[in-house]
């Protein structure tokens, strides 16, 4: 085993701890309190919980999940003001249920994990802080989610550009955009809110399209009080409509990532029709034409993007950034774009299937190595062979392609909670799923995957630089979560 680093500061010991104190690490510490755990610690490096929700104040930022289904099962609300609730409502409905569920005396606030290391002899994890203080526990929770870090472009000229510069992520609220001249760069999902949301208050916005996106109607409106008044006097009837909404995106959307199926191919139909239906210039129709397959990249869901794009303040503009200039941008064709404002819509570094920092498993093997190659190998996405009483929350091959992520983070806070409760219970030293079960379990996804839009040949996030997908799950949703109703201490390697 390796020496662990000793550390001046005096270790903060708990039997658990949370990493992230977003959807997944609040799901987490409630189920940690249902299962009678009670000495656990979130760790949070922001001043609040929310995550994603807390990060993405841009304009028009929303979820694209209909609220009723992007909240916890157990913890429905009645009160949503609209269909696809914004950014501001959902980080409210987060910080309420932190509040209910007494999970404040386990939130530390300004922790950012730097490294972790398993000492193999006392089944033990220490955590070291961005600060140097250093945590210990028998089992860790990571739940740091994987929309964390915003993606920022490195395009040549950045410095010298004389305007503000801004991510999505990271939006600056002191700075009007009244008047300007703006530039967004990417038309992926948080560009397709923006866009329409900026673009009656500014005086030139030049959109810069990579690639078109496939965009379907997004039926949005506010919900009536009837319907509030409702769920609040009868929860089954909420029970309901949630399952329902469920029903129809497993049953229609779900099997719709399967290649060239009909419900694909009606997509794709429905798709085009809502952009051609709202775009009248052929020259227009023509930059928004997707040349890949529907599915291959993220689908996207708006009714006003579309009509932002036709705005007579709005252009699109299709050759690549060159660099930035003093003014602007430079175009691959030559042609420079003067901005006021540039922002970068340019997503996140995904890590889902890549470790959130270093993590060093039993034997003194680093995460890395083990995902290395064709990396992002986890049983059921929650535990990888070689790296013992460690849990991943929305880990590989554990996101959603066509519903909300919470059926899966909910199944998996589940099997964690009772994996880590065998443990503690049984005074296990360690438990670590076993090779050749992670391995077939990897094999089996992967060859789902070759059947699936996602790997249909066009570039995506989806995807790693070999090619494979370990970033989305090639199933149903309840397929997954009733695969994650019993933890199996047999398909894990046990120290006893």
């Amino acid at each position: 085993m390796p020496q662990v680093e000793k550390h001046a500061r005096p270790a903060i010991h708990h039997d658990v701890i949370v990493i992230g104190a977003g959807f997944s690490g609040i799901n987490a510490g409630i189920r940690l309190k249902q299962q009678g755990i009670t000495d656990f610690a979130i760790l949070e490096r922001a001043d609040d919980v929310g995550g994603t929700w807390r990060d993405n104040t841009y304009p028009g930022c929303a979820c694209d999940v209909p609220s009723h289904l992007y909240s916890y099962s157990f913890e429905q609300n009645p009160d949503w003001s609209t269909t696809y609730s914004g950014s501001a409502e959902i980080q409210a409905y987060i910080q309420r249920c932190a509040e209910k569920y007494g999970l404040h005396d386990h939130l530390q606030f300004g922790v950012g994990i730097a490294a972790a290391e398993f000492d193999d002899a006392r089944g033990i994890w220490h955590l070291t802080a961005e600060d140097g203080a250093c945590y210990t526990a028998r089992a860790v929770v990571c739940a740091v989610g994987g929309l964390v870090e915003p993606a920022t472009p490195n395009f040549a000229g950045m410095d010298d550009f004389k305007g503000e510069i801004m991510h999505t992520a990271r939006w600056n609220h002191d700075i009007s955009l009244a008047g300007k001249k703006v530039a967004v760069i990417g038309t992926g999902a948080s560009a397709i809110q923006v866009i329409p949301a900026i673009a009656p208050e500014v005086a030139q916005l030049s959109v810069i399209q990579r690639s078109a996106p496939y965009v379907l109607p997004k039926l949005d409106k506010a919900l009536p009080d009837l319907m509030k008044t409702t769920f609040r006097r009868l929860p089954f009837a909420q029970t309901a409509f949630r399952r329902a909404i469920l029903a129809i995106t497993e049953g229609l959307v779900g099997p719709a990532v399967i290649l060239n199926s009909p419900l694909a191919t009606g997509m794709k139909k429905l798709a085009l029709w809502n952009m051609r239906s709202t775009v009248k210039d052929a020259a227009l129709r023509e930059k928004l034409t997707p040349d890949y397959e529907i599915g291959c990249k993220r689908v996207l869901f708006a009714s006003n993007y579309y009509p932002a794009l036709t705005r007579d303040n709005v252009t699109v503009e299709t050759a690549g950034i060159e660099r930035f200039t003093e003014n602007g941008l430079r175009l691959s064709d030559g042609r420079e774009i003067e901005a006021d404002v540039i922002v970068t819509a340019t997503g996140f570094k995904i890590n889902i299937a890549s470790p959130p920092f270093p993590v060093i498993g039993e034997n003194g093997v680093p995460l890395a190595d083990i995902w290395d190659g064709p990396g992002g190998k986890a049983y059921k996405g929650v535990a990888t062979a070689g790296v013992p009483n460690w849990f991943f929350m929305l880990g590989p091959n554990t996101g959603p392609g066509h519903t909300s992520v919470l059926i899966y983070t909910e199944a998996q806070a589940r099997y964690i909670t009772q994996a880590i409760a065998k443990l503690l219970d049984d005074e296990l030293t360690a438990i670590a799923v076993k090779p050749d079960i992670m391995q077939r379990y990897h094999e089996k996804l992967q060859n789902r995957m070759r059947y699936t839009s996602w790997t249909s040949g066009c570039q995506s996030w989806y995807l790693d630089e070999h090619g494979e997908n370990h970033t989305l799950f090639p199933g149903l949703a309840t397929e997954y979560a009733l695969s994650m109703r019993r933890f199996k201490l047999g398909e894990y390697e046990v120290v006893r």
